[in-house]
């Protein structure tokens, strides 16, 4: 980290995708409907080579008991929990019109619950849930099963529960031990509570457990974001996911709450990203890549030693890239060359289901342009490379000639340190990791047509 100089660290303090997906979701257009998503389901049923690779599957549980200022995720606030079992209700109606389409007993190796807060629901809506995906779809043995825990909601009994229903992975929630910060956000959950439930996962077996932080945060200083990370490097998690706080109050009504004169200034937002950078390398972690870091015998980080990563929705993974299929209210899945997304609203994701209509309200049909760059953005954002050779052979173009005006691009970054590039491709440098949305940018069409970038996150 030392080699970062902070000049270079507000050059890239810009907005940008984090690349879950490319083309990304802001492009997504309400022309793509129901008939075009049931169409990528067909094919995929009918192709044989699709059919017999192991899917994803994603399901969004959007309740939350109270409220977090910094949220930006979809989310119902609510303390009735009886309205939990209705949504459980739509969802087996989801997964029946979703089965009829691409066939029942599809192999999943890959599970994952987000929210708002899955652990809302109760220990036996969670067995409910579990039993329809079961019943439906046929989980591997050796996969990766995870959940986004609410600290605040669980016990070691209820971690056990998720073991017994074949989780194997773990997400907290944590973002900041700092007291006054997480008063100031209204997520106030002490440090010990999280440390006895990371001791209770190891002692239970789950294979991998995350830790989620942010910076950038109402109160938060440098001074006190580095006691957060000293507590969080005791704690040594197998995973750690560290996020910029990224106030977009205009877009996102809890942030309203936030005052803005609370929030650090750029420059103690810099020092953050630094010293965390310069805490986890020294404990040990490795940097996966943008804001993740993993224990060197995680499987994460095994996976991009041997070029094995990929990326998805939820971020980086371990699994090949396949098709997902998201399950809940504004949920995103891929099929094929397509992206999709369920209705936002409770009220509108009920009438499709109501109607016998899969909840897909908006999506996009992937063009050649947007496959070869796609495949450009997640070989540099998992494998660090593009190799000419390769891609122009799978793609039957020269890439020289097709990425003529983004290799001029690159050129300044490659002055800076952060990739190089010779005959045989681009590599990003061990500096470029940390800056590695932005070289991806580059060959970002909608980007660079002069796209508002004002919507996305900070790259750092």
């Amino acid at each position: 980290m030392t080699a970062v100089t902070p000049e270079l660290l507000r050059r890239y303090d810009v907005p940008g995708p984090r690349y879950t997906s490319y083309p990304t979701a802001d492009r997504f257009i309400e022309a793509f409907g129901q008939d075009d998503y049931v169409l990528a389901l067909e094919q995929r049923k009918h192709h044989s080579a699709a059919k017999a690779l192991p899917m994803s599957l994603y399901v969004h549980v959007p309740f939350c008991e109270a409220l977090c200022y910094y949220c930006a995720c979809n989310k119902i606030i609510t303390k009735h929990h009886e309205r939990a079992q209705t949504y459980l209700q739509y969802l087996e109606k989801e997964v029946a019109l979703q089965v009829a389409h691409c066939g029942k007993g599809q192999a999943v190796s890959q599970l994952h619950l987000g929210g708002g807060s899955p652990t809302f629901l109760s220990d036996a809506e969670l067995t409910q849930l579990m039993d329809t995906l079961r019943a439906n779809f046929s989980f591997e043995a050796v996969g990766e099963y995870s959940i986004e825990v609410d600290p605040r909601t669980v016990t070691r009994e209820r971690l056990a529960h998720l073991a017994q229903l074949g989780f194997n992975r773990l997400s907290f929630g944590v973002q900041d031990f700092d007291p006054d910060v997480q008063k100031a956000v209204h997520r106030e959950q002490p440090a010990e509570q999280v440390f006895d439930l990371v001791q209770a996962a190891r002692e239970l077996g789950f294979h991998s457990v995350n830790v989620d932080l942010i910076y950038g945060l109402p109160k938060q200083t440098a001074a006190s974001f580095q006691r957060t990370l000293e507590q969080v490097c005791q704690l040594r998690p197998d995973r750690i996911a560290l996020y910029a706080y990224a106030h977009l109050p205009e877009r996102f009504k809890p942030q309203r709450r936030i005052a803005q004169e609370d929030l650090p200034e750029a420059s103690d937002k810099l020092s953050m990203l630094s010293g965390s950078i310069d805490a986890f390398m020294q404990a040990g972690y490795v940097y996966v890549g943008m804001d993740h870091f993993a224990l060197p015998e995680d499987a994460l980080a095994i996976a991009k030693r041997q070029g094995r990563l990929h990326r998805n929705f939820q971020g980086y993974s371990t699994q090949p890239d396949c098709d997902l299929i998201a399950l809940g209210v504004s949920a995103i899945g891929r099929v094929g060359a397509t992206y999709s997304q369920n209705a936002k609203t409770l009220e509108e994701y009920y009438d499709f289901l109501d109607q016998g209509r899969l909840p897909v309200v908006r999506g996009l049909a992937l063009g050649r342009d947007d496959l070869v760059r796609r495949a450009v953005i997640m070989s540099l954002m998992c494998q660090g490379e593009v190799l000419f050779e390769p891609m122009s052979q799978s793609w039957l173009l020269d890439f020289q000639r097709y990425f003529a005006a983004e290799l001029e691009m690159l050129a300044q970054q490659q002055e800076q340190g952060l990739v190089v590039i010779d005959d045989d491709g681009i590599k990003v440098t061990p500096m470029g990791w940390f800056f590695v949305r932005g070289v991806a940018m580059t060959f970002d069409r909608h980007l660079q047509a002069g796209k508002n970038r004002a919507r996305f996150s900070r790259i750092i």
